[in-house]
């Protein structure tokens, strides 16, 4: 299914495209970044962020990744990334540079809402125990707490305690 554009106030979520490579290789490649991440290597190897986009543009690949593009504030083009699977599980991630800024919260409420309004399903998200910023953007969306669980990060090449989360319409 081909990515939508959606607006909010001050960003445009917008498909990846080639041009993101080099500041998803530098945002992705900050252990702090990936080390809260379960499919995010470190370090950030040569090639990566490429074959990231190129799958995220296939439209058989199982989920919607939206880039975080804040160019109509005159912000930078490329601030993280925010997917969401075909099983409803939402995950995004923020280049340090924007974090406390409100972009993740707008961008969450943004795809939950247009998730909901196109029909979908109860979403689920996890995180891990240590990032208590993205568990407040959850549950500022309105994502309610399930329980507690384990779940394997690259970066940390260890399986971690994860807080998990659903919402429903």
């Amino acid at each position: 299914m081909p990515v939508p554009v959606i607006e909010t106030e001050r960003l445009t979520l917008r498909p990846l495209r080639a041009s993101d490579a080099g500041l998803i290789s530098l945002h992705a490649g900050d252990a702090r970044v990936a080390t809260m991440t379960t499919r995010i290597p470190h370090p950030y190897p040569p090639g990566a962020a490429e074959g990231f986009i190129e799958r995220a543009q296939r439209d058989d690949n199982g989920e919607q990744a939206w880039a975080l593009d804040a160019t109509k504030i005159d912000g930078e083009e490329f601030l993280g990334v925010i997917s969401l699977s075909d099983t409803g599980e939402v995950g995004y991630w923020i280049g340090p540079p924007f974090w406390r800024t409100g972009f993740a919260s707008e961008a969450l409420a943004a795809v939950v809402a247009h998730h909901f309004a196109h029909g979908g399903g109860a979403l689920k998200a996890q995180v891990f125990q240590d990032n208590d910023a993205s568990a407040a953007v959850l549950t500022a969306a309105g994502f309610h707490y399930l329980g507690e669980g384990e779940a394997y990060s690259v970066a940390r090449a260890a399986t971690h305690p994860v807080w998990t989360y659903n919402l429903d319409r």
